[in-house]
Parts: C-alpha cells; structure tokens; sequence
C-alpha cells in the first residue's frame, strides 16, 4: 500500500500518491542525505576537480533543482549580498525568481573558479551559463561525488540534496516560511513535509523515554 502525501491547502485535504512519500520510497528507503551524509558529500566535493566541485557545492547550498543550478550565469550571483538568484523553472511561467543565501566560502570559490566580477563587467560574458554541460553530465558528476563520500542508495541523488537542505534546514530552526522560499515551493504544504523527518531533537526525546524502561 502506497503512502499518503499532504497536497492540499486544508488540514482536511490530502491526495493518494501511486507509491511514494515525499521521504521514503515504496520500499521505505530514505530519499534524503542526513547531516553526516551531507558533510561528507561537501567534503568530498572539495576534492573534485574546480568546475565540478563549485556545481556540487551549489547544488547542496542552495538547494535548488540540478536544472535551476545548470541555468546559472555570473550575473545571478550577487557577490554583495552573498545571494544566489534562482530561476524558478519548475513554475509555469518563466521569470520566477527567488533568492538563497550562500556562504561567503562558497561565494569566494566561486569568484576564484569562474571569475565573477570579471564576466559580470564583460557583456559577451555575464549571460553565460556558469557549467555548459548537460543535464545528464551535471547527474553524472553528482553521482560520482556521491560515490566518492561513500553515499549510496536512494539517497544519493540531486534530489537526495534537495531533500536534504529541507530536512537540515528546518532542524537547524529556519524558519519555515524562509525554508519555503528559498526551495521556491508554490504551497507551504510541501515544505511542511520535511517536519517529518527525525532529528536530533526528537531523539534527544526517544533517549528520555527508553531510560524509563
């Protein structure tokens, strides 16, 4: 029997999905990265080689959908605010965007990598997509980098990330309304989902009950 995914706008609404939740597969594997997971991804990214590593880092970052990433340009990285600006391209409409703040580390690796001031100040330049790859090459890299932090499974996949960023940002105390914002979620029911996801907390809660054994 399938899982049952909150979709509505009301308490009261839900829809039957064909097999899935929104973290677990049919067969009840995880689909998102935990935070050790998660770090050794980032680590194992920094050894990659520059273009691929400042693309995976990106990825985990921001959050953002593998396609959102490929579709970046020098000019939507703003190196001031320390934001990235994203295209919304799972919208209906294009010109949707949303912006996600990044590290400064990551801002820096950026700059030095693919030059950012420079291209944005060049016209031939600042349109040009940050990594002209493919999406099936993009996939390729974050598969290798997944294998090289020893990540297997269901989880190990840019939606693994993305799934991650939610799950991590949430337990860290983001605020779910920002949380919303930067995944770029139509509806705040979706992000909602990521509360299910057990933390730290909750198994700081566990431990306290079983000591009552």
């Amino acid at each position: 029997m399938g899982y049952f995914v909150y979709e509505g706008k009301s308490n009261s609404t839900y829809t039957r999905t064909s097999g899935a939740s929104f973290l677990y597969d049919v067969e009840g594997n995880r689909k998102y990265l935990t935070q050790s997971e998660r770090t050794a991804f980032l680590a194992a990214a920094s050894r990659m080689l520059p273009e691929v590593s400042t693309f995976c880092l990106t990825l985990a970052y921001t959050g953002a959908r593998i396609s959102e990433v490929l579709a970046l340009t020098s000019q939507r990285i703003d190196t001031s605010a320390r934001i990235v600006i994203i295209e919304s391209l799972k919208k209906r409409r294009r010109g949707v965007y949303r912006a996600v703040p990044i590290p400064l580390a990551l801002i820096k690796e950026l700059e030095r990598v693919h030059g950012l001031r420079a291209a944005t100040q060049d016209s031939d330049r600042a349109n040009e997509r940050l990594w002209c790859w493919s999406r099936t090459t993009a996939w390729s890299w974050i598969k290798t980098c997944m294998r090289l932090a020893r990540i297997a499974g269901t989880p190990a996949s840019p939606k693994g990330l993305r799934h991650a960023f939610g799950v991590g940002a949430l337990q860290s105390g983001v605020p779910i309304n920002l949380v919303r914002k930067w995944l770029g979620h139509a509806r705040l029911s979706t992000t909602e989902i990521y509360t299910n996801a057990v933390g730290d907390e909750e198994h700081a809660i566990a431990d306290r009950f079983w000591r009552t054994f």
